[in-house]
């Protein structure tokens, strides 16, 4: 697959088998959802921006592993020039969308496991590192969103109380039941937060 574009993005979405709830509620139609839909948006533009030629050379670039052209976004940072691509394309970013845009935590969380692997390959004769790497090649190959998020460090907040000044700047297990876990609590940066 070549560059997925916005529209394929979205429509990638709908074919998912998710489940949301918001205020308690099941929402049917998560992806046109009013309070969903501008996060949406904000990662769609890391798609759009990648199409226009304009923007090719902060939103592309060549994989060290397969040679062919992806998105920087799942990218294994190879330079100093790649490093200083990849904050401007976020500052970029930053600017077109006023907000958070979702990508950085999966792109910068993939060179800290490309190079973890490694080591952990070396030291224990594993092969994590291979694995990672072909795991690596088919996100660039169908050039798919992976995410991180900072979570809480305290842990699960149904079994100890926080020693946080406001508990609800992280997202946090309030409850765990038969049918599944209750979270609250917001994912906050400082581009904006997502409840």
């Amino acid at each position: 697959m070549a560059l997925m574009t916005p529209q394929e993005y979205i429509e990638s979405l709908r074919k998912l088998k998710t489940r949301v709830y918001m205020f308690g509620e099941e929402i049917e139609n998560w992806v046109d959802h009013p309070m969903i839909r501008p996060s949406i948006n904000c990662v769609a533009m890391t798609y759009a921006l990648a199409q226009d030629p304009q923007y090719a050379d902060l939103m592309t670039v060549k994989s060290s592993l397969t040679g062919r052209t992806v998105n920087r976004f799942t990218h294994l940072h190879q330079s100093t020039e790649d490093l200083i691509n990849k904050v401007k394309m976020q500052r970029l970013l930053g600017q077109k969308t006023a907000s958070c845009f979702q990508r950085c935590v999966g792109m910068d969380a993939f060179n800290a496991v490309f190079s973890s692997t490694y080591e952990i390959d070396e030291k224990y004769g594993t092969h994590y590192h291979e694995n990672f790497k072909n795991f690596i090649t088919m996100v660039q190959d169908n050039d798919l969103t992976v995410d991180g998020a900072m979570t809480d460090p305290k842990g699960d907040r149904s079994k100890a109380p926080s020693q946080q000044a406001d508990p609800d700047m992280y997202v946090h297990v309030v409850e765990r039941r038969p049918d599944g876990i209750v979270v609250s609590g917001a994912k906050c940066h400082q581009t904006g937060s997502i409840n």
